[in-house]
């Protein structure tokens, strides 16, 4: 064969590859109101950046008539590429191709990826699409979600893991995007479950529609188990582009700061008059976070999940923070079993990437109730404080209002290892809220001497200056000059050296 003949050979080959299951199933993918593999890599990388690996890797089956159909990729399209000029590994489940199903043979093209990612100190992004195991391959296909979970835990805490669920995810198939930092999923496109509909329906008699069970409303306001919920694919792409932009490659990098035009010397006047006077009337934590840091602009994280807490990103004179705050205007942003979740994931993810901490607390404490006694709040609210006070990042930790009990120490306390405590004059730092108090204290009091003493008890606790002169406020300031304190809280903290006694790993209740 002459060379020009080898060359357009090859050429006619990676046409062929490029096409996965054909025009047919490409267009098929198309009228459900999807891109296909390819098409969501090239909108996620940078333009012309990514390299595809293995692109003719086939699978090895021989059961089932599959030794008759080979298609090259085998359904995964794999290789790595540029985001914002950073490098990034990215695979994509093909549905066209033998229904994006999970072989042996492609899982070793995930598998090689995720360990370059690692080795390189690069994040891995997984764009899911798939019908599950390949059945024909019985325990082989299997084995091969083993090895990638195995990679997942791995690399956890090392690079940025994102999942992306584009369609269907179901069975153990569920279990990498589970293992992953980060979660997104498309309204009425995307499906998770263990067990579908169909087995639900003959196990336990519920009948319930895929939506219903696994669709992103129902895992980014119900489960937890997604942080992103968007309205369609693009939308999607973009939303990862986006959270990278806060995050350092790896956790031996820091985020990369971004130019910053917000002067660190903002005052924000309209901050004085957010917090009411009346401290039983709620209030968005949001009106003071979103004017305090960098134009503006907050990137929130599992915002229809456990909604009394506030998780996000932002940025403070252009380096990136993690935001965690209480929600007085959502269940008087108290903190039950998905708050708790919510937040102290969150907390582990900053400290394993090197991201400064702000925590706003306005918390009146624990929800609660034979319901979340029965599920473990005492368990799970303890997470947050282990969180806490394992992180080894900068932390801040401003009291806007309330600051009641257990839930005070769990919120990142001076005790529980924060370096800088803020305060307003609003704040109010006790064991609990007035009425309650003197409920205990003058139990058998007539209601002329509660009302009294309930007074009493607000003057001396419903103020920061007791726990200021204890020293556990560090200064107390004025709405307006929060984001300039924050600023010089984070500028001093930034060189901040701590170390944990040498372990295996904690025991974190969970």
């Amino acid at each position: 064969m002459e060379t020009q003949d080898q060359y357009r050979e090859f050429e006619q080959r990676n046409r062929n590859a490029e096409l996965g299951g054909g025009i047919d199933r490409i267009e098929k993918q198309h009228s459900g109101g999807k891109f296909t593999a390819r098409e969501r890599i090239e909108k996620l990388l940078d333009k012309g950046s990514f390299v595809e690996l293995d692109k003719f890797v086939q699978h090895r089956c021989t059961n089932f008539g599959m030794e008759k159909s080979h298609i090259p990729g085998d359904g995964v399209v794999s290789g790595y590429g540029k985001i914002d000029g950073r490098q990034v590994f990215v695979y994509a489940y093909d549905f066209t191709v033998y229904g994006g199903t999970l072989s042996a043979a492609n899982s070793q093209k995930i598998v090689k990826v995720q360990a370059l990612a690692l080795k390189n100190g690069a994040p891995v992004i997984a764009l899911n699409d798939s019908g599950g195991a390949r059945i024909q391959e019985g325990v082989e296909s299997l084995t091969g979600y083993a090895s990638i979970f195995y990679q997942n835990t791995i690399a956890s805490g090392v690079i940025p893991q994102i999942s992306a669920i584009l369609g269907p995810c179901a069975g153990g198939a569920c279990y990498s995007p589970a293992l992953t930092d980060f979660i997104f999923m498309v309204k009425d496109k995307s499906h998770m479950f263990v067990t579908g509909p169909d087995v639900v329906k003959t196990v336990t008699h519920e009948e319930v529609s895929k939506e219903d069970l696994g669709g992103a409303y129902t895992h980014s306001s119900k489960s937890g188990v997604t942080h992103f919920l968007c309205n369609d694919e693009e939308e999607l792409l973009m939303g990862i582009r986006e959270l990278l932009s806060f995050l350092p490659s790896n956790n031996m990098d820091e985020a990369k700061p971004m130019p910053c035009n917000d002067s660190p010397q903002r005052e924000v006047e309209e901050l004085q008059n957010v917090v009411p006077a009346d401290p039983n009337v709620p209030y968005d934590m949001k009106d003071i976070i979103e004017p305090v840091v960098d134009d503006h602009y907050f990137f929130e994280v599992m915002p229809h999940f456990a909604k009394n807490a506030i998780v996000g990103f932002a940025r403070l004179a252009g380096k990136s923070v993690g935001i965690v705050a209480n929600q007085p205007a959502f269940l008087a942003g108290v903190l039950d079993i998905d708050a708790s979740d919510k937040i102290a994931r969150f907390i582990r993810f900053c400290d394993c990437f090197n991201i400064p901490i702000v925590t706003f607390e306005d918390v009146p404490g624990f929800l609660p109730g034979t319901n979340q006694e029965h599920n473990g709040i005492i368990r799970h609210g303890a997470k947050i404080v282990y969180a806490y006070a394992e992180a080894t990042v900068p932390k801040i930790t401003l009291i806007t209002r309330k600051a009641y009990g257990g839930a005070y120490i769990v919120m990142n306390s001076k005790q529980t290892g924060a370096d800088i405590n803020l305060a307003y004059p609003t704040a109010e730092i006790a064991v609990m809220g007035a009425e309650g108090a003197v409920n205990i204290l003058y139990r058998k009091a007539d209601e002329e001497t509660k009302k009294k003493a309930a007074a009493d008890y607000r003057e001396q606790f419903a103020n920061p200056y007791r726990v200021a002169e204890l020293g556990y406020i560090d200064e107390i300031i004025l709405p307006r000059q929060t984001r300039v304190k924050l600023i010089q809280a984070l500028d001093m903290a930034s060189n901040k050296m701590q170390t944990n006694p040498p372990k295996k790993h904690g025991n974190m209740p969970l």
